[in-house]
């Protein structure tokens, strides 16, 4: 296999896009909600809170699946994680009752999200490793496989569901989730000597967590999170609120997901010509705009807003692997890209169960904004930090 991946190292790339076409739950969670909602008797709060959950344990499986993943090596991640994505679909399709919420976020939302956390930076590290020169443009080709996959999944979930019920359709998406993303999993290999990166070390896992930078991403991390999330599970039910059809409601999660893949290819080639820096810090100052600007949008406006919002959110997700190999190195890519996930897990929970508790409505636009720019500072202040350690490391290996 590795004499083959010398040859033919795209066969990463699309094997990566194979899994990550189909593990975007989140972007096509739209088309979940009205069914989950109605066929296990779940108010939308509580179908939305599902989802919640399975961004939550996306970053807490990031860690493990980091572990797994530098230890093991991608394919065996991938493999685990792709088991772990069946298993929490037929489970919910198959033995859940309804009304059991609890039931429901254990064996489906944490499952489901431990299973893509698995998958995606086992994916994403692998990609890098065979691409050093040109990680940004790697990891946007599989992150673009990553905003499609809202478009597919909602195809697969429409399509199944209208004839067969979600709890079937739920069965069937088990299966084809499972098959495929393992069948791509082994094609998962690490190369056997991958290039070094000029003026980045290995910083060890202890080192890391205790660093400065390490605390600055992961806040951005999180403040990055409700400028999407804070409306992509209630997305069709503000389409209508705002006068339009919930067909057309629907399209939003078509136009968001295609939206999300132009970002997260673009961005992250951008972010290969400009810096990983100077092209966060736009998106964070865009989505600060925007998260006001949807405040007022209405009708088909609403959606032209929205697409930007996804767009920036997704180029700020696709540059992430990438700036934390840059800063941390490629040796524990995986268990470095977990922790640093923890952020959008504490994001995902705390500013949906925050916008609830106060009874927020419009206001979680000016919650979304607030992040977002608070992001963009704590970015100004990560990038002078990077910088001068960058500079260092480059003096002392010149020296040498």
């Amino acid at each position: 296999m590795q004499n083959f991946l010398k040859k033919h190292p795209w066969c990463i790339l699309a094997a990566g896009a194979a899994i990550q076409i189909l593990t975007g739950i989140p972007s096509a969670w739209g088309a979940f909600q009205k069914p989950i909602t109605a066929e296990y008797g779940f108010s939308a709060d509580e179908a939305a809170l599902a989802f919640s959950f399975v961004i939550c344990f996306f970053g807490i499986g990031c860690i493990v699946g980091g572990f797994l993943q530098d230890r093991f090596g991608p394919r065996t991640a991938g493999l685990c994680g792709s088991a772990l994505l069946a298993l929490g679909f037929v489970s919910a399709g198959w033995l859940l009752p309804a009304g059991q919420t609890v039931l429901f976020y254990a064996f489906f939302s944490a499952p489901v999200g431990l299973g893509c956390a698995f998958l995606y930076p086992a994916v994403m590290s692998c990609a890098q490793k065979w691409y050093t020169d040109r990680k940004g443009l790697a990891t946007g080709i599989i992150g673009g496989a990553v905003g499609l996959s809202g478009a597919a999944l909602t195809l697969l979930v429409r399509g199944l569901e209208g004839a067969l019920g979600i709890r079937t359709a739920l069965i069937i998406l088990g299966g084809i989730l499972g098959g495929i993303c393992g069948a791509g999993s082994l094609f998962l290999k690490n190369p056997s000597a991958p290039p070094k990166q000029n003026n980045t070390r290995d910083v060890p896992l202890k080192e890391m967590l205790k660093s400065k930078q390490y605390r600055l991403l992961f806040f951005i991390t999180c403040l990055a999170t409700p400028s999407v999330l804070l409306f992509s599970p209630k997305i069709v039910e503000m389409a209508q609120e705002r006068g339009l059809s919930e067909a057309a409601g629907l399209s939003f999660v078509w136009a968001g997901s295609l939206s999300s893949a132009a970002g997260r290819l673009s961005m992250a080639a951008l972010s290969d010509r400009i810096g990983r820096y100077k092209t966060d810090m736009i998106l964070f100052a865009a989505l600060c705009g925007l998260s006001v600007l949807f405040l007022w949008a209405q009708g088909w406006w609403m959606l032209g807003v929205y697409c930007l919002l996804t767009f920036c959110y997704s180029g700020e997700a696709a540059v992430l692997p990438s700036m934390v190999t840059d800063l941390f190195g490629q040796k524990q890519a995986g268990i470095h890209y977990g922790f640093v996930s923890l952020g959008m897990s504490a994001g995902s929970l705390l500013f949906p169960l925050t916008a609830k508790w106060l009874g927020l409505q419009t206001a979680r636009h000016w919650v979304a904004a607030a992040a977002a720019l608070l992001g963009f500072f704590l970015l100004r202040i990560l990038a002078a930090d990077a910088g001068g350690k960058q500079s260092a490391v480059a003096s002392k290996r010149n020296s040498d």
